[in-house]
């Protein structure tokens, strides 16, 4: 009976926005989104309404905002179809959503949260040939209720941090391996800038690296905050076409090889070869998770080439983690990241055993971060008390937030506490 209430409801409103969304459109019913990164990932943060005329006002409590998410590719949960946004300011404002004193367009800012996935403009699908974080088709309809305006038609879309990035890379190695991947570069100052590499999940492989960027927030590595610590850095982020612990066809955690991890270091190298400012001394590798394994195999095959590494949610076996490798990298500078209670790279099989070899073998400059939970770190959805699930512990890294050892003591650089990335910052080969 409960289940046939709430499908009765779901087709009422499928009704009622199938109207909103049937409406004709004004000759001005064009609009523009604004799409930003979070802890939990991307969101449509913002729209930008284009006008006729310009206006010196925008009163936004007018105006009501309604969605509809489809794919042809992933999966939608059925609630998660059509819902409308709630609206928190508005402004006069360019194309961009710069507020003006007076323009020819109304910026209005959405209400954006972790539990309301009805503003994201992606999805997570399991569907065959649709695995993964994929783009889907964000459709809005605005309305002006004191005019009767309508805007439907999206003519342009800002994603601040992703817009300065190079996507159309491309890189073929003589494996027979071909990855996309993105890169941003610093401002050209004549000197040399350290390059900073990030090795995405398993659920952002493909041939659109811009996934990469946006599904956990890595693009903010070209963040000004971050980007200030390292005094400009150079980003890459390659992305797998299909899984970086792919060995051909089934899974490695490190008892074999997989098929990618001597493409990446020619990926690397090619990228550095056209970029003579990058200094190679500071080679930093990161990445969770899956790309996290890969971060691990590389600085195992090549010891003398990265400064440092920090990788999350490794999912690295550490029964095939040996104690000759441990010797074999135990002076690189290496930062774990991960949750107690994570289910998907149990630590207890993973980053625990390959931490204690690395202690063992007398590393000195090891440190581990290990969360009870990964929780909202910013204190506007709960803090401590909004738990996401424990094997995002990315989140610490790409804000820049992991500060403590597994003791609980807070890492020195210099002997004064540093954050991830300050740390990162201070090693070199």
């Amino acid at each position: 009976m409960k289940k046939m209430i709430v499908l009765l409801f779901l087709a009422a409103l499928f009704v009622s926005l199938n109207g909103v969304f049937a409406t004709s459109p004004p000759t001005n019913g064009e609009y523009g989104v604004v799409i930003e990164g979070y802890d939990w990932g991307p969101a449509v943060s913002k729209v930008i309404l284009s006008l006729e005329e310009p206006v010196t006002s925008a009163n936004w409590n007018d105006y009501q905002v309604m969605v509809r998410r489809s794919s042809d590719c992933s999966a939608i949960p059925d609630g998660q179809v059509l819902g409308s946004r709630r609206i928190v300011n508005g402004y006069v404002s360019d194309a961009e959503g710069s507020r003006l004193e007076e323009g020819n367009h109304i910026t209005l800012v959405l209400a954006v949260a972790p539990n309301q996935p009805i503003g994201s403009p992606i999805q997570y699908s399991q569907t065959e040939g649709c695995s993964g974080n994929n783009w889907i088709n964000y459709e809005m309809t605005i309305r002006d209720e004191a005019k009767g305006m309508l805007w439907n038609e999206e003519v342009n879309r800002v994603m601040p941090i992703i817009d300065q990035f190079d996507l159309s890379g491309r890189f073929s190695h003589e494996n027979g391996v071909t990855m996309s991947y993105a890169s941003y570069s610093p401002e050209s100052d004549n000197e040399e800038h350290p390059l900073i590499i990030w090795l995405h999940g398993g659920g952002e492989g493909g041939v659109d690296p811009s996934i990469p960027l946006v599904a956990n927030r890595a693009a903010n590595y070209a963040s000004d905050e971050i980007q200030a610590i390292f005094e400009g850095a150079h980003v890459l982020v390659p992305q797998s076409p299909t899984r970086w612990m792919d060995s051909g066809g089934a899974t490695t955690s490190g008892e074999t090889d997989d098929i990618y991890y001597k493409a990446v270091k020619a990926l690397i190298d090619n990228y550095m070869s056209r970029h003579r400012d990058v200094d190679r001394d500071r080679i930093y590798l990161g990445g969770a998770s899956n790309g996290a394994y890969l971060v691990l195999k590389l600085i195992i095959e090549y010891p003398d080439f990265f400064a440092a590494a920090f990788p999350s949610a490794l999912a690295y076996q550490g029964a095939y983690f040996s104690d000759s490798q441990a010797e074999r990298i135990k002076n690189i500078p290496i930062w774990f990241i991960h949750a107690k209670e994570d289910g998907t790279t149990v630590p207890d099989q993973t980053v625990v055993p390959v931490y204690n070899k690395l202690m063992k073998a007398g590393a000195p400059n090891v440190h581990f971060s290990f969360y009870d939970h990964v929780v909202d770190i910013t204190g506007f959805f709960g803090g401590d008390d909004y738990r996401y699930p424990d094997h995002w512990s990315w989140i610490y890294s790409h804000a820049n937030e992991a500060r403590r050892d597994v003791d609980g003591s807070l890492v020195k650089l210099h002997g004064r506490p540093a954050t991830i990335m300050e740390w990162l910052a201070g090693q070199s080969k």
